[in-house]
């Protein structure tokens, strides 16, 4: 009986440490049943404690890792329908030409100056009426039984005096015969101008003058009985007077004749 004493001693030592184990178990089953409680909530991390040692060991755990693996499968799948065939319903577009196949595009045409329009003048007529605006007093024929070789114009004294038509001056001065201070003017055509009863004259002999230049002005030299200008047109020679009203008329000058 005696000896079997330290065989039951041996197995009364061996319960308590073999109950110990048993609760190690149960603990280290709680730690992961509370690990898995926080992930389900959302933590960031939890300590486990090893049931070995009885200290808690921090095991770091992820929670951002399946966050990260849905943005990575949806950039995956937006660079998959990026790449996608396009629907035969999209328009088509026509490929760009390639440089040496493109058309050349013209150059732009350099703005052409408008011409300026010239200026035109109107031309001078050849011959124009001695005394514009002025009342015929005396046309030409008989008068008090004498000829009047001309036309009288009258106007108020010191009115200018036009040539008829450019020529030569070849008389200026008092040629008398009642005619005063005159003018006379050879157009080189066969034709003379006599411009008598001037107050004053403005050119001289041998002077060229143009048609319209004034010659002299009106006055009441030599035999008149009132300032007025006694016009006349000799053909050929000098004192061969005509009737200066159709002559005037041929050249485009109408007077009350």
């Amino acid at each position: 009986m005696q000896e079997d004493s330290p065989v039951q001693n041996e197995t009364t030592q061996d319960v308590p440490r073999h109950r110990a184990r048993k609760r190690t178990g149960r603990r280290s089953t709680y730690f992961v049943v509370g690990a898995v409680a926080l992930i389900g909530l959302g933590l960031g991390g939890v300590s486990v404690a090893t049931a070995d040692h009885g200290t808690p060991t921090p095991a770091a755990v992820d929670f951002d890792a399946q966050a990260r693996a849905e943005a990575a499968a949806r950039a995956d799948r937006a660079v998959r329908e990026s790449t996608a065939p396009v629907s035969p319903s999209a328009t088509p577009t026509s490929p760009s030409p390639s440089p040496s196949t493109a058309s050349p595009k013209p150059a732009p045409k350099a703005a052409t100056a408008k011409p300026t329009p010239k200026k035109t003048t109107k031309p001078k007529p050849s011959w124009v009426i001695p005394m514009k605006g002025a009342e015929i007093t005396s046309c030409y024929g008989q008068r008090w039984g004498t000829l009047h070789a001309g036309i009288d114009f009258a106007m108020p004294a010191g009115t200018p005096i036009h040539a008829a038509a450019a020529g030569t001056v070849v008389k200026a001065g008092d040629v008398g015969d009642g005619y005063g201070n005159s003018v006379f003017i050879d157009h080189g055509n066969g034709y003379l101008t006599h411009y008598a009863h001037q107050s004053r004259i403005a050119v001289s002999v041998g002077e060229k003058v143009s048609a319209g230049e004034v010659i002299g002005y009106e006055g009441a030299t030599g035999d008149a009985t009132g300032p007025h200008l006694h016009f006349e047109v000799h053909k050929g020679a000098m004192w061969n007077q005509i009737d200066p009203a159709p002559f005037l008329r041929a050249r485009g000058i109408d007077v009350a004749c």
